[in-house]
């Protein structure tokens, strides 16, 4: 069987970091047909604490729907970097979600995980800010 790779777009926004948080994903086949999409409030968190929660839930779906690869995208660059092992976890409220990330990571066969500005994770975005109406 072919393995079978998605794209994820993920964001995680906080209104007043710490303050209401919400998260927003897509999850995309090869040919960016929409799998599924996250919109959901999340509580009380940081900005980084919402980054980290939107690509838990996006990585939760996609192994769901049986992903074995993935290609991720996120506008967080700290999140990026330390899944990438370029930046330390050094806050303590940041590294059980550190590990969750690493943990659904090591269930797919292969990923990548690249920062993207802003301007390139509008829809992302657009789902997470839907969540506070």
């Amino acid at each position: 069987m072919e393995p079978k790779g998605i794209i994820i777009h993920a964001d995680g926004v906080s209104r007043g970091n710490p303050g209401p948080a919400a998260i927003g994903a897509t999850i995309k086949d090869e040919k960016g047909q929409l799998l599924a999409s996250i919109s959901q409030g999340i509580g009380w968190a940081t900005n980084n604490q919402a980054e980290y929660r939107a690509l838990i839930a996006a990585l939760r779906g996609a192994i769901k729907i049986g992903a074995t690869k993935a290609s991720i995208y996120l506008d967080s660059e700290l999140v990026v970097k330390q899944i990438n092992g370029k930046y330390r976890v050094k806050n303590a409220a940041l590294k059980p979600l550190y590990q969750e990330a690493k943990r659904l990571l090591g269930r797919l066969g292969g990923f990548t995980i690249t920062h993207i500005p802003r301007q390139q994770n509008t829809e992302a975005d657009r789902l997470a800010n839907a969540a506070f109406r």
